[in-house]
């Protein structure tokens, strides 16, 4: 996985890890907050969708820092088939992501708990109770809870509706 940040150009998620760490060890006392959303819009004929996925390190009070992932994904022929698709993404590279931090990769050896920081991740949805994806609320925020993320929908899901969207249209 490849991802663009507007300050350190592209990288890897091992690259991005490596940045989110640095800059949580750089200021140890910051209250960090970790976000992950997707983002979609169709193309052409409406079988094609543009997909960004955005890895947001806020840190509450200072701004934030992102790195954004964009590709194109065929034969989608649904609403509801993109708003799963987003959510897997949100899914998969949150797991992704936790694997490079909670393990330091040039040491093989585990970081014991209390040095180890404790990871929360957002999972920001571009869905609401407004328009045609309310319907899937609930289904949509149980599997992001089930797999240990908290969800957020609009209109507190900026991960996803105006980081991620931002992407979507260029």
């Amino acid at each position: 996985m490849r991802f663009r940040s507007p300050t350190r150009g592209l990288l890897s998620l091992e690259d991005v890890a490596a940045d989110i760490l640095h800059e949580r060890a750089a200021n140890p006392g910051a209250d960090y907050r970790l976000i992950i959303g997707t983002d979609s819009q169709l193309r052409g004929n409406g079988t094609t969708a543009t997909f960004v996925t955005a890895i947001i390190l806020h840190k509450t009070g200072h701004g934030a820092r992102y790195f954004v992932r964009k590709f194109v994904h065929e034969h989608l022929y649904s609403l509801r088939q993109r708003m799963f698709t987003e959510a897997a993404l949100s899914i998969q590279t949150s797991g992704l992501l936790m694997e490079y931090l909670q393990v330091d990769s040039h040491d093989p050896t585990p970081p014991n708990q209390a040095s180890s920081p404790d990871w929360h991740i957002e999972v920001h949805l571009d869905i609401g109770e407004r328009g045609e994806t309310k319907q899937w609320i609930r289904e949509i925020v149980a599997w992001i809870e089930a797999n240990g993320y908290e969800a957020r929908i609009k209109p507190n899901s900026y991960g996803a509706s105006t980081v991620a969207d931002r992407y979507t249209k260029h």
